[in-house]
């Protein structure tokens, strides 16, 4: 189950970035991030109310939410700004080193091990996946002074970080109550921040204009972080994440499939490299 979790985050999420630019160049970063977090505090909250008091009598509990919150907030912020300002074809290489940052908060802080055949797997799939994500090498060659460059590495560090945390969170608590209990810390501070910036009415007015943007942003978003936390129950940490990180190939093939782009002969090789790894990685760790 935890392999097949993984993959429904892999395609939920390929989904959501693409509805996550649209909303931001549509609504903004601190707008769109209210409405995933609100979504998920309403929707969630029926199947979590029970568990509420084991949290809150917890120190250890709260205190472990509370660093996914304010990991996830800065991951995030800086995810749809990077997304909003900057090409994909930039931004989404970056992404691909999520994997690594996890694999190795996993290993440093909670001893996960992955056998030699795992951890050579996960590599090849993050080379596979930063290959496909590549599509012309000059954007590298001025990297850090491409738009989003830098708010993209920052982002990277702060989902990696919050990978790691919402999967110890789900193995100590359920994976329902980690993301109601970061969806409920990010929407409070995003509705402070417009409340202070009085942008409250655009909360109203893109929902009149969106809705089925709002919702489709939401749910696919959400869904991809609640299969995530259900699928590292059982397997290891870096491995759920290397295979849902696998969305920027799914993507691509998308893109094949439904636009008929055309990829040039390395990210043909990502491509293939990344499905391969994930494939097998899948079976090795499902064995």
């Amino acid at each position: 189950m935890g392999i097949l979790f993984a993959f429904l985050a892999l395609a939920s999420w390929g989904i959501g970035d693409f509805l996550i630019q649209r909303s931001t160049r549509t609504f903004g970063d601190w707008v769109t991030l209210f409405y995933i977090t609100a979504f998920a505090t309403v929707v969630l909250f029926p199947f979590v109310w029970r568990d509420l008091g084991t949290l809150f009598s917890s120190q250890p509990y709260l205190a472990l939410f509370l660093v996914a919150g304010v990991a996830m907030t800065i991951g995030a912020l800086f995810d749809f700004e990077a997304l909003r300002v900057g090409k994909i074809s930039v931004i989404e290489p970056i992404y691909a080193f999520e994997v690594a940052i996890t694999a190795f908060l996993a290993a440093a802080l909670i001893g996960e091990q992955l056998t030699v055949l795992q951890a050579s797997l996960v590599i090849l799939l993050i080379i596979g996946t930063f290959l496909v994500a590549t599509k012309h090498w000059q954007h590298f060659r001025g990297i850090h002074r491409e738009r989003g460059a830098w708010y993209a590495a920052i982002a990277a560090v702060g989902i990696g970080t919050a990978n790691f945390v919402v999967g110890v969170g789900a193995r100590e608590t359920n994976p329902l109550l980690i993301n109601w209990f970061v969806g409920v810390f990010i929407a409070a501070v995003t509705f402070v921040y417009l409340a202070a910036n009085r942008r409250l009415g655009e909360i109203a007015t893109g929902w009149r204009a969106h809705q089925r943007l709002i919702l489709g942003v939401s749910f696919f978003d959400n869904a991809a972080w609640v299969a995530f936390a259900y699928s590292m129950l059982s397997i290891p940490i870096a491995v759920a994440t290397a295979i849902s990180e696998g969305y920027i190939a799914f993507a691509a093939l998308l893109g094949i499939v439904v636009n008929r782009e055309k990829l040039e002969l390395h990210q043909k090789v990502g491509l293939a490299l990344a499905v391969l790894a994930a494939v097998t990685l899948a079976a090795v760790t499902n064995a």
